[in-house]
């Protein structure tokens, strides 16, 4: 028997023990190192769920993790035991009409890590070991710490939302909200070739965090919420706006500084928003969803193995799985935490 950490409903979270399924011969056996809380594990946490997505049986939590192969299946010969790696959460049927079209985040069969969407759920990765699928092994290097390995998830989320943008090589892009997701889309903007990255948010620690990871100016509109307005002349500076505070507020408030045909990424998710539609016609907007993520899990990987990015300033505490609770709690405290991980040692 192992240990894991299981939502039963809003604030009922439980360390408790869970059975590891059997090891088939194309699979591994993983001891988690770390794990990341997600803003959705929150949502599970705080309240249950979000929109239309509810518990509605107990689940284990978590799907941001890195860990050690402890057993490899009968039928598999090019990973060992003992390799460290990073697991990809993205568990896609391989069958259904879009993964044949190769997009794998729309997979009609998808089993996603710790995920209410559907019935049974889909149990979590937050556990000391886990059966996984071969394809969801990506290998890290020595230097990349089981901390970092499990930011990949994350990161991953953030190549999506900026492969969505298009080319950003010299342009100028607007960040709104700076949380994790949004600090990690200023890195991978930055790796496109982004000339210009601007952020937002109402807090002074995501800010200064945005700062630390190459963010080059950073704007408290709580503080000042004429500040945008330096960017609104002849129609506006932004090439790219990736809004990923889910806030209407925050969507509507950038909407003056974009250029005419300018590429608004949605990548926060908050409910509904009214978007004014006049503006979207007089600019020719282009606004664009970003779900989740697949192939970039393993570029995330990569560039990090290759020392490309550096999220390290992002990881702002690690407590033992034990402690989830406290964990749960300061993780969604936007004054003094980005990433609060879990270590599972």
């Amino acid at each position: 028997m192992q240990q894991g950490i299981v939502i039963h409903a809003p604030h009922d979270l439980r360390v408790q023990e869970l059975q590891t399924a059997e090891l088939q011969p194309h699979q591994l056996k993983v001891k988690v190192k770390a794990g990341g809380i997600c803003g959705s594990d929150l949502h599970y946490y705080h309240n249950g769920g979000f929109g239309t997505v509810r518990i509605k049986e107990p689940m284990v939590l978590g799907h941001e993790v890195s860990g050690v192969i402890a057993e490899t299946g009968a039928a598999i010969s090019d990973i060992k035991a003992g390799t460290r790696i990073s697991i990809s959460p993205s568990n896609p049927c391989g069958l259904c009409k879009y993964c044949q079209e190769g997009k794998h985040n729309h997979c009609l069969d998808m089993r996603f890590y710790g995920s209410a969407m559907r019935m049974p759920h889909v149990q979590g990765a937050f556990r000391q070991e886990i059966i996984i699928e071969r394809a969801q092994a990506h290998i890290v290097a020595d230097h990349v710490s089981d901390g970092e390995a499990a930011m990949a998830e994350p990161l991953s989320v953030a190549l999506h939302a900026v492969r969505r943008a298009g080319p950003l090589f010299g342009k100028r892009v607007l960040v709104t909200g700076c949380g994790p997701i949004g600090a990690l889309t200023v890195i991978a903007a930055r790796r496109a070739g982004a000339l210009q990255i601007v952020v937002t948010d109402v807090a002074k620690m995501p800010l200064e965090s945005a700062l630390k990871v190459g963010a080059d100016q950073a704007i408290n509109v709580a503080q000042d919420a004429e500040a945008l307005k330096a960017f609104t002349p002849d129609k506006g500076t932004f090439d790219v706006l990736f809004e990923a505070s889910g806030n209407e507020q925050a969507l509507r408030g950038a909407l003056d500084t974009l250029r005419p045909g300018a590429v608004i990424v949605q990548v926060g998710l908050g409910g509904d928003i009214n978007f004014p539609a006049n503006l979207l016609v007089g600019k020719e907007l282009e606004w664009r969803g970003a779900f989740r993520f697949h192939e970039e899990f393993a570029l995330a990987v990569e560039l990090m193995n290759r020392k490309l990015v550096d999220v390290k300033p992002l990881i702002s505490a690690t407590y033992p799985f034990e402690k989830s609770i406290e964990a749960f709690e300061v993780a969604g405290d936007r004054s003094k935490m980005m990433k609060v991980q879990l270590s599972f040692d």
